[in-house]
């Protein structure tokens, strides 16, 4: 699938192309090799009437790249320590965007496993030796399909942050990017529910069935 016919897909209504981005793949090339994932839960966020949105407050320096072209990353800091991946979409100007809640790691685990080492250990102080190996130990036993089940696991696993806004997702010669549903893939069962973290945007928002996963896929967050 070409860039042009990718950016087709992500101008339409969000909605639409939701569904559509369970399956795809993220991935970052680096030149010992390719962290590479499936995208298995994501979630849509509908412009100003949303008061879910970063763009419910209008057009700010922080949701600016929400504005843009189609395919481009925004990419936002929560709670001082977690940056998450979301991918703008809709026409120039309406300010909607998808967040990539969780991905299925498939190649370059090992890569992955200690990106999210890496990332606990930063964002942590005052840090004992035995802390350490305690968040080695812990993160080395867990599961690979759960690695990246999370939006901030999705940003530490795939050495994601804000420098990345702007990107465009869908080049493949950006080391970031996301690829299509590879050929022959199954088709995918997709189940809907509400977004989660939003109860501070009240109804009906808080209720609209704007998330999106694969149904029964374990890399799911919780």
């Amino acid at each position: 699938m070409t860039r042009d016919s990718l950016r087709a897909i992500f101008s339409r209504p969000t909605l639409d192309v939701a569904p559509e981005l369970l399956g795809m793949l993220l991935v970052h090339a680096e030149p010992g090799g390719r962290r590479v994932g499936r995208i298995v839960e994501v979630e849509a966020y509908l412009g100003p009437d949303d008061r879910a949105s970063h763009a419910r407050f209008g057009e700010t320096a922080r949701s600016r790249p929400m504005y843009g072209e189609a395919g481009r990353a925004y990419v936002y800091l929560v709670y001082g320590m977690y940056d998450c991946l979301n991918v703008v979409t809709g026409p120039i100007g309406a300010p909607h965007a998808i967040l990539i809640r969780a991905v299925e790691p498939l190649e370059g685990i090992d890569a992955i496993r200690a990106a999210r080492i890496e990332a606990e250990l930063r964002s942590r102080r005052s840090l004992g030796p035995a802390d350490v190996e305690r968040i080695r130990a812990r993160i080395g036993r867990t599961p690979a399909e759960r690695l990246a089940a999370g939006p901030g696991r999705v940003g530490a696993a795939f050495g994601l942050d804000r420098s990345l806004t702007g990107s465009d997702l869908l080049d493949p010669a950006q080391a970031v990017h996301l690829e299509a549903r590879p050929a022959g893939s199954p088709t995918l069962r997709i189940e809907t529910s509400k977004r989660l973290g939003i109860d501070f945007a009240g109804e009906p928002w808080v209720d609209r069935p704007w998330r999106f996963t694969i149904a029964g896929n374990r890399s799911v967050s919780r």
